[in-house]
């Protein structure tokens, strides 16, 4: 069942999205509307619109549009009533909940108390007799009890059916445990087992404080050392970080960025809580955009071994992207930031600060990297340096830091700075060169609509569909012209599906005298709602006159009669007669 439509409306009211959106991100006034950084993307430019007229969002960058329930959705990860009623909450509203249909939030309300339960049932373990062996392996990594409690670290018993048989006592069924990855089918077919087994347990906990996944480690050298809960309806790896909950917290505007599980309770029993970690992927952009919420610069602090040196330079790109600034610790004795710590005992925390302190950022790491693996003794090995070097600083968007580097690099090299600068500009000419021609093949394809994944039919039909959207908007944005529109064109008369769904459906809202946009989130599909809002907002600028109106429906019509050459020789006699009165009108 739906939710009322008045309530809804209240809801929105008490809802300003510009209220909302600026809780998560900084806005500035551009006219009537309000612009930012996107918070669902990383970006330097701001592409990201609040349109206070209909109390709608939309990101040219990305894509992503809809209205303040779309808003909260995808921010805070909800499902359309969880985000309904966190703005209800928040608004001082009580949802009507015999209109509600909950279903799949009453399940991820489920699979939360689960996995809490999980959690408590893993520590209890931890603490007898069959944890002694897990506790021993933690207090062996200098994890101090107080520790081990605040991070809720645990342990699953040497046994397939422990965590199941004590959640089904507690009255969870199979679909649920199945639902919260705590255990998978058995290969019998019969029943679950659980997933976790004989290993030390780290509880993922997000930024509300439910437990949304666990990790757990191997205390032999079995494989794989790490044990990761799969995506479920509550949790998905690549949006989230592990002690996230706890750095937001924390009295800095940087983050640091770990490997893993084990360097992030070190350091924040080190007295680091702005340690974060990746969950057993390599980081993603949608960890940098998430990041960029909580701080302005992150540290980078992975292992000095291969791989972690090919995580560092794949991160740091991602950061930047994101807009962050970027630095890069190297430990000494190429430790990780646990065992440097262990090793250095009571002073472990201020060494490590100080290691903190001098870390460069992401420019001089790269650029150390380069003369490392390059002989500039030798002119082919300095020709391999700088013709690297110039690739990194050509990435810098402030002139001036370009500038400090070419003056570094020429006095590394014996070249005239004047020469590396030149070098610079031709490369960052080219690398705009690129960047142009990509935009302009990605404006190419979206005016031949090749990919309109909501539309499919758009590139077939581009006036049309041109067209339709222009009439949609102007439709959207003057409902007062509902009579005019239905006498001189309807439903039937558009060309694509998609478009003609959407004036169906909002000349139907219109017509019972109701907002055309205020249930949008909950009649259409996330990608639908970003698609409508991407129409209304890029057309809302169009000739909104009563000429221009007539422009856009006899556009519309004579794309619908309109018959292709091909199609001449199968059409009907009736068809060929329509074509042609229409053509006539046209041309007297």
């Amino acid at each position: 069942m739906r939710l009322p439509e008045d309530f809804i409306s209240e809801l929105k009211y008490r809802s300003d999205i510009s209220d909302i959106a600026s809780s998560y991100m900084q806005l500035k006034r551009r006219g009537r509307n309000l612009v930012g950084l996107c918070p669902f993307h990383g970006e330097k430019t701001p592409s990201f619109n609040i349109y206070t007229e209909n109390g709608s969002f939309y990101c040219f960058g990305c894509g992503v549009g809809g209205d303040v329930i779309t808003f909260i959705m995808k921010i805070e990860n909800l499902d359309y009533m969880e985000a309904v009623k966190f703005l209800a909450q928040r608004a001082g509203m009580t949802v009507p909940e015999d209109s509600v249909d909950d279903s799949m939030s009453k399940l991820r309300t489920r699979v939360f108390e689960a996995n809490r339960e999980a959690a408590r049932f893993y520590y209890s373990n931890l603490y007898s007799e069959c944890g002694k062996g897990a506790l021993s392996y933690l207090h062996q990594r200098a994890l101090s009890d107080k520790t081990i409690t605040r991070f809720g670290l645990g342990y699953s018993p040497n046994s397939r059916f422990a965590l199941t048989n004590h959640l089904k006592k507690k009255g969870f069924t199979d679909s649920e445990l199945l639902s919260a990855n705590l255990v998978f089918k058995a290969r019998s077919g019969n029943g679950v087992v659980d997933r976790f087994y004989d290993r030390v347990m780290f509880p993922i906990i997000d930024l509300r404080g439910n437990v949304i996944a666990f990790g757990g480690r191997i205390m032999s050298d079995q494989k794989p050392k790490y044990l990761n809960t799969s995506d479920t309806i509550v949790f998905n790896k690549s949006h989230n970080l592990f002690s996230l909950n706890n750095a937001k917290n924390s009295k800095t505007t940087r983050l640091i960025l770990c490997e893993g599980y084990m360097d992030v309770i070190a350091l924040n029993q080190a007295g680091f809580t702005e340690a974060v970690a990746t969950l057993g992927t390599a980081l993603t952009a949608e960890q940098a955009t998430l990041m960029k919420r909580y701080c302005e610069e992150v540290v980078i602090c992975y292992d000095a071994d291969e791989a972690g040196q090919k995580a560092t330079a794949r991160a740091i790109q991602i950061l930047r992207n994101a807009g962050l600034i970027v630095r890069v610790v190297t430990i000494p004795d190429g430790k990780d930031p646990d065992e440097f710590i262990r090793k250095n005992g009571d002073k472990g925390p201020s060494m490590f600060k100080a290691v903190l302190e001098n870390s460069g950022n992401d420019v001089e790491y790269r650029l150390s990297k380069l003369k490392k693996s390059c002989d500039l003794s030798s002119p082919d090995g300095k020709l391999s340096y700088l013709t690297q070097a110039v690739k990194v600083l050509c990435a810098i968007d402030n002139d001036i830091e370009r500038d400090i580097y070419a003056s570094k690099l020429s006095a590394e090299t014996d070249v005239e700075k004047n020469t590396i600068k030149e070098q610079i500009r031709k490369s960052v000419r080219s690398k705009q060169y690129k960047e142009r021609a990509t935009e302009f093949r990605k404006l190419q394809s979206d005016i031949s609509g090749r990919d309109d994944k909501m539309n499919p039919e758009h590139h077939k039909n581009p006036r049309a569909t041109v067209a339709e959207r222009n009439l949609i908007a102007y439709f959207v944005n003057n409902p007062d012209k509902l009579s005019l529109i239905n006498s001189n064109i309807s439903a039937d008369d558009f060309v694509t599906d998609f478009n003609r769904r959407l004036f169906d459906y909002f000349f139907s809202r219109i017509k019972e005298g109701k907002e055309p946009l205020n249930a949008l989130s909950a009649d259409f599909t996330s990608d639908e709602v970003s698609a409508i809002i991407a129409i209304i907002s890029r057309n809302s600028d169009v000739a909104a006159t009563d000429a221009a109106l007539m422009e856009y429906i006899s556009t519309i019509k004579e794309e619908k009669i309109r018959i292709n050459s091909a199609d001449i020789a199968s059409a009907s006699d009736s068809q060929l007669d329509s074509y042609l009165k229409m053509l006539k009108e046209k041309h007297q």
